[in-house]
């Protein structure tokens, strides 16, 4: 307990001392500066311009210093991040640039937890779950606090099939990073997890809490759909549909086909639990077949 406690306070601080840094910057940034920089924007939370100013911030490190490990580790991860939080245009460009980036840093310094903990989330964006599963228990070996590996490695557990032990990662991470400004992340899989499992109830109010901190990701308002569907909720879960599919950039939400088609990575007995319980809820709330 004394050392969750410890773990908790050093996550709290963190988020703060480098808002306090950023704050503080020099009128002329040096590689450090642009990196404690693109660390508060991506403490500002998860959306494309946060995103997009993290990653522009660590390029400027970069460029400065270009042989950081640091530097290296902080741009990949953003770019492979954004991915899974299906926030870019760009997806196969991001992951490959990752890629590049973490070999790079893999080689200097194999030790890195975020060189891991990127690599995780760029295995992870290819749909490559079960690889991804090592690098992310690498990560929180070199590093306990690195609550992002957490929930990288419930998504990975979920999609391989895994599904009794995603719970229990998020939790940890809720304990160890209370105010994490990736919280929503974490109530997100833990909803998704209960919607598989036909608890509607259970899964509508830990997505409702993932809404009220990341409100524009289509994802989220999608599984709510299905989730007060199942609940009889119609009218909201039609609600909530429209907003999906008017938060997302693609077509994924126009048939459940389509949806189908995305799952592609997923073991069976995964893909069958989206079809008993998730699809049917879609189902329900108005999204056809085909």
């Amino acid at each position: 307990m004394q050392s969750e406690i410890t773990s908790q306070i050093a996550n709290a601080l963190g988020v703060e001392l480098i808002a306090a840094e950023a704050a503080g910057a020099s009128p002329h940034p040096d590689a450090l500066d642009y990196i404690l920089l693109g660390r508060a924007e991506w403490n500002m939370g998860p959306t494309r311009d946060n995103y997009a100013q993290a990653i522009s911030l660590f390029e400027r490190a970069l460029a400065l210093d270009p042989r950081s490990v640091d530097a290296h580790s902080w741009l990949a991860s953003a770019l492979a991040t954004r991915v899974t939080s299906q926030l870019t245009d760009s997806a196969e460009a991001d992951i490959a640039r990752a890629e590049g980036l973490i070999g790079k840093v893999l080689a200097a310094s194999p030790r890195s937890p975020l060189a891991h903990y990127a690599k995780g989330q760029a295995l992870r964006a290819r749909g490559r779950y079960k690889e991804a599963i090592p690098e992310y228990e690498a990560a929180l070996a070199l590093n306990r606090n690195l609550v992002g590996a957490l929930n990288g490695l419930g998504w990975c557990n979920l999609f391989a099939g895994s599904i009794d032990e995603v719970i229990p990662l998020q939790d940890q991470a809720i304990r160890l990073s209370p105010r994490d400004p990736r919280v929503g992340w974490w109530y997100f899989l833990i909803g998704t997890v209960y919607l598989l499992q036909s608890r509607a109830d259970d899964a509508i109010l830990w997505l409702e809490k993932a809404r009220s901190h990341i409100p524009a990701h289509s994802t989220i308002r999608a599984d709510l759909a299905s989730a007060y569907a199942l609940n009889g909720e119609i009218e909201r879960a039609t609600a909530e549909l429209t907003e999906a599919r008017g938060l997302s950039s693609d077509d994924r939400y126009s048939s459940l086909a389509r949806l189908r088609a995305r799952r592609v990575h997923l073991v069976p007995e995964i893909r069958a639990l989206f079809e008993a319980t998730y699809d049917i809820g879609l189902r329900k709330a108005g999204m056809p077949e085909g």
